[in-house]
């Protein structure tokens, strides 16, 4: 059984925002870009609340910009989705989960060392040049489901 309800143009839209967002980290550091995606739509808390599809929470907007930077930059709509970032995509919709994104919700290239907080929230772990972060213990549970 899949993480989450998706459609074949959701499997596209997270496949495109892997590639955008984490091309030069290799398949795994898109699965975990993929997979901050599941966990914001799973969260339904914090600045999550309400998102009901993958296309919500790519195309959510915070603080007056995009949450993604792929979306604000238009760098996910540059490229197609390739075969191999579907399968990627797909695998992430259905199943795959792997610290240090787990249960991360946030995640950003600080180039510089990861700090140990990103607003306030716990850094969990970093993969390449990605610092990966989840929420507080018992302020989201939806974050630590599966």
């Amino acid at each position: 059984m899949a993480r989450v309800k998706y459609t074949d143009s959701d499997v596209d839209l997270v496949a495109r925002m892997m590639r955008a967002e984490a091309e030069g980290e290799g398949k795994q550091g898109m699965l975990m870009v993929g997979n901050v995606i599941v966990n914001r739509l799973k969260a339904d808390c914090l600045d999550f609340r309400e998102l009901k599809t993958i296309s919500h929470v790519i195309y959510q907007i915070q603080g007056g910009n995009y949450s993604f930077e792929a979306v604000q930059k238009g760098n996910v709509f540059y490229n197609r989705a390739r075969a191999a970032e579907k399968r990627l995509a797909k695998q992430t919709l259905d199943y795959w989960r792997e610290h240090p994104s787990k249960h991360a919700l946030w995640y950003f290239n600080p180039y510089a060392p990861c700090p140990p907080t990103w607003y306030n929230q716990p850094f969990t772990g970093q993969y390449k040049q990605h610092c990966y972060y989840e929420p507080i213990a018992n302020t989201c549970e939806g974050a630590y489901r599966f």
